[in-house]
């Protein structure tokens, strides 16, 4: 049986995929883990290509029908065999010892007494890859916390993340927690737009007793070039994403509300790489909202 079952939702990237799956071969405890990959795109002929190639690693490849990442995942989990699930995305390509430093936090190895008293999700770092040409716009995603907010966490290293704001870290882009636990935590299938499926998760996993600790020590790439454009457009997505899960989760905190939001109209009138982002994510607000710019 494995220790660890690693679950990647896929959609029509099969080159990124296929180096994930690369990467995951050359973990260092390879032999303990299982791939479960969830693909959403009917006749795929290169992701049929994947599946019916010869992997180093137990890989197990389903199709579905068209679906948002959460139902993926959730898919996912249903499958896995073992006790503690790390969930990534096909473009995330993992360091060789990233799976058994989840699994370590985990379930450490005697004489290590076990640190953690309540259950927990351990959150790994996540960086670009520095393969691709890293744009501007990309360093300030990172930077600023738009796409992952790290260094607002970095002083929590190796620690839990304060419980009122880990719902915010909850990146199911490179995230592990107990099966049993993603079981009866599931994503919330009517999340249809991008953007906050995970932070919705990460609230409900904290009303669950699930903390978050976060393990610099387990690294992982994001390969995945971002333009200017494509950040903008994304930022309107998630505007749009925001109204709509406010509307089915009242204790969602995300959308702008007050004086945050009047503080958001100031800067978006700023031709500067924040202003520029906040004008495009009021721009999704008001199109979630139904109201014309």
């Amino acid at each position: 049986m494995p220790l660890l079952s690693i679950i990647i939702p896929t959609h029509k990237r099969p080159d990124t995929l296929e180096a994930c799956l690369q990467h995951l071969e050359s973990q260092t405890i390879k032999d303990s883990i299982e791939v479960i990959v969830i693909n959403d795109v009917p006749n795929d002929k290169e992701y049929e290509r994947l599946a019916n190639s010869s992997w180093q690693i137990p890989i197990v490849f389903e199709t579905i029908p068209p679906c948002h990442q959460g139902v993926a995942r959730n898919k996912g989990v249903q499958k896995a065999r073992s006790s503690t699930v790390l969930f990534i995305g096909d473009d995330i390509f993992l360091d060789p010892n990233a799976c058994e430093t989840h699994l370590r936090i985990h379930h450490p190895l005697p004489p290590t007494p076990h640190p953690l008293r309540t259950p927990v999700a351990v959150l790994g770092e996540t960086d670009w890859d520095p393969n691709m040409t890293i744009t501007p716009v990309m360093k300030w995603l990172m930077e600023s916390g738009w796409q992952f907010g790290y260094p607002q966490i970095s002083r929590y290293a190796h620690g839990m993340i304060p419980k009122n704001i880990q719902h915010q870290f909850t990146y199911t882009s490179h995230i592990s927690v107990p099966t049993d636990i993603a079981l009866r935590t599931p994503f919330n299938p009517s999340s249809t737009l991008y953007g906050w499926e995970d932070i919705e998760w990460g609230m409900r996993l904290r009303e669950n007793g699930v903390q978050v600790f976060f393990e610099p020590d387990a690294m992982a790439h994001h390969h995945h070039m971002i333009t200017m454009k494509d950040s903008l457009k994304r930022m309107e997505t998630i505007g749009a994403s925001a109204v709509a899960l406010s509307k089915s989760v009242p204790e969602f905190d995300r959308l702008p509300k007050g004086l945050k939001k009047l503080a958001y109209s100031v800067c978006a009138q700023f031709p500067t790489m924040a202003g520029k982002h906040r004008k495009a994510f009021l721009k999704g607000i008001k199109q979630g909202l139904g109201v014309s710019s």
